[in-house]
């Protein structure tokens, strides 16, 4: 664990206590984007699994989004109840999470936020998540992504 960088330990600690053995990887560039991601693991696009924090109605939620496409506020304002959803600045993001965009894990945030997930995600056996830091993924199953952050499965698009 010594190697990683601190927001990425914090990740590690936070799934070990939550019983999940996986192994946080760090990449030689940043992989801020999914595509940066998917090249860099050697997997499809679609198996990634984008951490974007939004607002609904004000407040900061996670959103767990397959890489494959684009997030539709507007469906996904339906799909989870809000009058309003839009993107949050980067000072919330920060602030919501403790990570940089680019590098928001599912889990290791200094309070847990509401999350949802993108339904597309289940269709792949392993994806890939940032771990605390843009140099850092791990992978997951679609059930130990929506376990560790309670997630609600939900449309996108």
């Amino acid at each position: 664990m010594t190697d990683l960088p601190e927001r990425s330990i914090l990740v590690q600690q936070h799934l070990a206590r939550a019983g999940v053995e996986t192994q946080i990887r760090v990449l030689p560039d940043s992989a801020r984007t999914a595509r940066a991601a998917a090249d860099a693991i050697g997997c499809d696009v679609a198996a990634i699994a984008n951490s974007l924090v939004l607002k609904a109605n004000s407040a900061p939620i996670l959103v767990m989004t397959s890489g494959g496409h684009r997030v539709d506020l507007d469906v996904l304002a339906r799909s989870i109840g809000a009058v309003d959803v839009s993107m949050a600045p980067p000072a919330v993001v920060r602030e919501a999470t403790g990570q940089a965009i680019g590098g928001v894990a599912p889990v290791g945030h200094p309070s847990p936020l509401r999350t949802f997930i993108d339904e597309a995600l289940r269709d792949h056996d392993v994806i890939w998540a940032a771990a605390g830091h843009p140099h850092t993924v791990m992978p997951l199953t679609f059930e130990t992504l929506q376990r560790l952050t309670d997630g609600t499965i939900v449309a996108v698009e």
